[in-house]
């Protein structure tokens, strides 16, 4: 009896033996599979210059959202980092990220950049992006990422909507040299004006296609740029706006976060003065009812869609990524009921070139350089005023992922060499403020 007892002692605990086996028989396969990242288990880092108070990080927050609703992401598996500066702060956040187990880290500002590379420099196996950002070709890093949109073509479009206006302002009269003489230089052009943050090549890309668009529709328009040093300083923003507005500008562009410009243009607008507001980011009608036409804008859901589906489905993050019209990344606001009639089928007709490229925002054809350029340096100019070569630079004397050549056929090929942009050149009509201290 003792013996059989032992015999089936040992008979069961062959018999868990193999159970235990026969349910472990897959460990390869099962610890693959516990590091699948899936919708259900996916954590997400977010950094943010600001929070959804401004504009620009809106618009993220916004994008983000809609991602994650399509894909099945739940909102508590996002980590938030607002309001972190360009600073020691935003690697801080992003070491902190990474050690919470986020799979993927945006950034979305372009002094963070420097800091989101050098984590990503620790975490091998997280990705990390920054928006925008210009060193991902060149750091080595193959978790380190950039993107941008194609934002210079929807400056273009709200430029468009600009021009129709002064074009509306003319034709009825209201706006001519006899009665607004302030509103036109000593050679009959009509001035309008930009609040800038920066005279980095993002902001210089921008208003050179909002001046462009804004030219389409008015050739004689010459265009004035007032830096304000901050991404989103609605104290500035307003009194950048004011002083244009007081030097005689009708409309009032911006690349710059807060409602300072367009709520500045409104009262100066109610108060009498002939001038409108072509925002960014968001609709300024809240801020600005009268004044405000539309905004240029970014739909950063096309991004992040993007980026999050290549991580669900293992697939790498493309180093640099930029998309227009064409991919749905780029749009304007709605239109403000100021808008002269017709606009809207405008702007269509417009969105429709671009977006099959039978319009080309920095056609070289359309802009000269003479007060601006002279042969040498990164760009050529011709006898004509016309740039034939662009070389695209940076720290290192040329991007890592081409061959630094920015004219093909006779076009400024923005966003393609690198995401961030890079159009630099100053042109003809255009003259900026100095950079505040």
């Amino acid at each position: 009896m003792k013996k059989f007892t032992k015999l089936l002692a040992l008979l069961m605990a062959l018999a868990m033996v193999f159970g235990l086996a026969a349910c472990g028989g897959n460990s390869d396969d099962d610890v693959e599979n516990s590091n699948e990242v899936t919708a259900s288990n996916i954590k997400i880092g977010v950094i943010l210059l600001h929070d959804e108070s401004v504009g620009y990080d809106k618009a993220h927050i916004d994008g983000i959202s809609a991602a994650i609703e399509e894909l099945g992401i739940s909102a508590d598996q996002i980590e938030w980092k607002k309001s972190t500066p360009e600073g020691a702060e935003c690697a801080d956040a992003a070491r902190d990220l990474a050690d919470k187990g986020c799979n993927i880290i945006f950034s979305d500002s372009y002094g963070h950049q420097d800091y989101m590379l050098e984590v990503a420099g620790e975490y091998e196996d997280v990705t990390f992006v920054s928006l925008t950002g210009d060193k991902a070709a060149s750091s080595g890093l193959s978790n380190y990422k950039n993107a941008f949109t194609k934002c210079y073509e929807s400056r273009y479009v709200s430029g468009v909507v600009a021009g129709l206006k002064l074009q509306e302002l003319i034709s009825t009269g209201v706006l001519t040299a006899d009665a607004q003489p302030d509103s036109f230089d000593a050679d009959g052009n009509i001035k309008i004006g930009y609040v800038g943050a920066f005279n980095y090549a993002e902001v210089v890309s921008g208003y050179t296609a909002f001046y462009l668009g804004v030219k389409s529709v008015v050739s004689n328009v010459v265009m004035q740029v007032e830096y304000t040093a901050s991404w989103a300083n609605e104290t500035s923003e307003a009194a950048a706006a004011e002083t244009l507005v007081g030097n005689g500008c009708v409309i009032i562009g911006q690349h710059a976060d807060t409602t300072g410009a367009p709520s500045a243009v409104e009262k100066l607008n109610k108060s009498g003065k002939i001038c409108y507001s072509v925002g960014y980011n968001v609709s300024m009608l809240e801020a600005a009812p009268t004044a405000a036409l539309t905004s240029a804008s970014n739909n950063w859901y096309a991004y992040y869609i993007y980026a999050l589906s290549c991580i669900l489905n293992g697939e790498d993050v493309m180093t640099d990524w930029s998309a227009g019209y064409a991919g749905n990344a780029v749009k304007i606001t709605e239109l403000g009921t100021s808008c002269a009639e017709g606009t809207e089928e405008k702007v269509n007709e417009v969105i429709e070139a671009i977006t099959n490229g039978t319009l080309n925002v920095f056609d070289t054809d359309t802009f000269t350089c003479f007060g601006s350029y002279t042969e040498g340096g990164s760009f050529t100019i011709d006898e004509n005023g016309k740039v034939t070569h662009a070389y695209g630079l940076d720290s290192d004397g040329d991007y890592v992922n081409d061959n630094g050549e920015c004219i093909v056929d006779g076009v400024f090929v923005e966003s393609e060499l690198r995401a961030a942009p890079y159009f630099s050149l100053r042109i003809d009509g255009i003259t900026e403020g100095a950079m505040p201290q």
